[in-house]
């Protein structure tokens, strides 16, 4: 029997960080709870958790500012869910550009926290089922759809799940035009999902064209949607 995911849950809130820990250990996750980010610093040096939740309200470091040092540090194989009480688009985006792979306002229903947890580990371990075998290049760059991992001669350029996972769906159909819904759809995303994608496709062009303000491998087709055309 596989081992139970564990789950981090940081947020300042002690009452909310109590009932996520008991509704979460409920539904068969392992939790563990922080109440700053510099708690959660301390509980990641000795705990491997397969996935964050992370308010972005908190004193002292927020959590979005947790999560681009995360980013920063450790790339993108950890999952980052971030709750917030602001919930507008702006505010969401803002969360993708730190590298959030989802986004969950506050009041939430915990139903669909574990609903969006659960998606976001099938994501994260995604297997090579329905993948391309065989890695695409990219100019100089090569993304492997069965690691979720992109090299260039430099080295491997660091993702963020969602990063991965975009760039993935979009080499399974490769050369063909993908609405934002088909990919959102695709990577089991809502409709803010979707004008996340426009935040994951200008992160992702910067690492893998020359000059990302004139893309040569991953297009904008108006009023359609994004196409991946690997090549030299």
């Amino acid at each position: 029997m596989n081992e139970a995911a564990h789950i981090l849950v940081v947020d300042d809130d002690a009452r909310l960080r109590t009932l996520l820990s008991r509704y979460l250990a409920e539904n068969g996750f392992r939790v563990t709870t922080a109440a700053t980010a510099g708690e959660a610093r301390d509980k990641l040096r000795s705990v491997a958790p397969d996935l964050l939740v992370l308010d972005v309200m908190m004193p002292g470091e927020s959590g979005l500012e947790l999560t681009e040092s995360l980013r920063a540090e450790q790339g993108g194989a950890l999952p980052v869910l971030l709750l917030t009480a602001r919930s507008a688009p702006e505010d969401r985006i803002s969360g993708f550009e730190a590298g959030a792979d989802d986004y969950l306002g506050k009041p939430f229903d915990p139903r669909e926290l574990v609903l969006r947890i659960r998606a976001m580990l099938r994501r994260s371990a995604q297997g090579p089922v329905d993948l391309p075998v065989l890695p695409i290049r990219l100019g100089e760059a090569t993304f492997d759809p069965q690691r979720g991992e992109l090299r260039n001669p430099e080295g491997t350029v660091r993702l963020t799940g969602g990063e991965a996972a975009l760039l993935a769906a979009l080499a399974r159909k490769s050369g063909e035009v993908l609405a934002r819904e088909d990919i959102a759809q695709a990577l089991g995303m809502d409709e803010a999902g979707e004008r996340a994608i426009d935040v994951q496709v200008t992160r992702l062009r910067r690492k893998i064209e020359v000059d990302p303000r004139e893309p040569r491998f991953l297009l904008t087709v108006r009023g359609r949607g994004y196409v991946l055309k690997p090549g030299i």
